[in-house]
């Protein structure tokens, strides 16, 4: 069965921007208080990477891209912790500046101040050209952001028109950035990922008639259908999971309350919103 184009595209694509296995592995492995990465440390990581996201109001892609390039970085070097917040705010301004309007870009100093660093401007810039050598300049990635894009975009045509919102894009946004704060699903492909979260959410609202086409781009991805059946059952646990009081979500209070007035006039962009910061959606069904 022959992919759409947009699809064949990012299926090409794909294995060029996948983080290293073994390197996954290693951190998952790790123990905290040592000197290596840990899986706790990494999540740890892309929820401030999250919560500053919000902050700005920039798009799940920057966020998706820059947690790509993360993933990447700490699974092809062994960054020691107390280097992370450099390296994670380094991957996290690479993607804001290959993604965003330039015009919203934040200067690197103003950066830095919100999400509470210590380091300095030269450091972050240091940091940058590092992970661009590991990242062999490869900032592009496909990304499950974009397979999410095109799987959602395919399915949705094959509704009637007043059907057209029984899948709601902003919901199956917040799922994956919920996805992405844990290491685990940097193991699943991009494509695998994506699919799982369209296919769930196809069962939580009840549309039967979108079953087939779940089926239907499952043979144009070429994706077996155990692994799909597997990731699924994963993220249904993750989606649970983070719709609980349990789960630590993105601290968006601790922005909001470093950025006092005083702070708020000496940045340079207008862009900050202090007060009716962004918030994700609920999870549950």
């Amino acid at each position: 069965m022959v992919a759409p184009p947009a699809l064949s595209a990012l299926l090409e694509q794909e294995p060029r921007s996948l983080p290293k296995a073994s390197g996954l592995r290693l951190m998952e492995a790790g123990h905290d208080g040592g000197l290596r990465m840990t899986a706790r440390l990494r999540d740890f990581e892309v929820r401030d990477l999250l919560s500053l996201t919000q902050f700005f109001g920039f798009a799940t892609e920057t966020f998706s891209l820059a947690v790509n390039l993360l993933d990447r970085f700490l699974s092809a070097v062994k960054v020691q912790p107390k280097h992370l917040g450099c390296a994670g705010l380094s991957c996290f301004y690479l993607a804001v500046k290959s993604v965003e309007e330039e015009r919203n870009v934040p200067l690197a100093a103003d950066l830095i101040r919100i999400s509470q660093y210590r380091f300095t401007v030269s450091d972050l810039m240091r940091m940058e050209k590092i992970v661009l050598e590991k990242v062999c300049w490869k900032v592009r990635a496909t990304t499950a952001f974009q397979f999410l894009q095109v799987y959602y975009s395919l399915t949705r045509e094959k509704l009637p028109l007043e059907r057209k919102n029984c899948l709601n894009f902003e919901r199956l946004e917040a799922q994956l950035k919920a996805c992405h704060c844990r290491i685990l699903f940097s193991k699943a492909k991009p494509s695998v990922l994506a699919l799982s979260i369209i296919a769930l959410e196809i069962q939580a609202q009840k549309c039967a008639e979108l079953t087939g086409g779940v089926e239907c781009l499952q043979k144009q991805s070429k994706m077996n259908g155990r692994d799909l059946t597997f990731w699924q059952e994963l993220v249904s646990k993750c989606l649970t999971e983070y719709s609980s009081s349990k789960c630590s979500k993105p601290n968006t209070q601790k922005l909001k309350w470093i950025v006092s007035g005083r702070t708020a006039r000496q940045l340079k962009h207008s862009f900050y919103r202090i007060t009716h910061l962004p918030t994700i959606p609920e999870l549950g069904p």
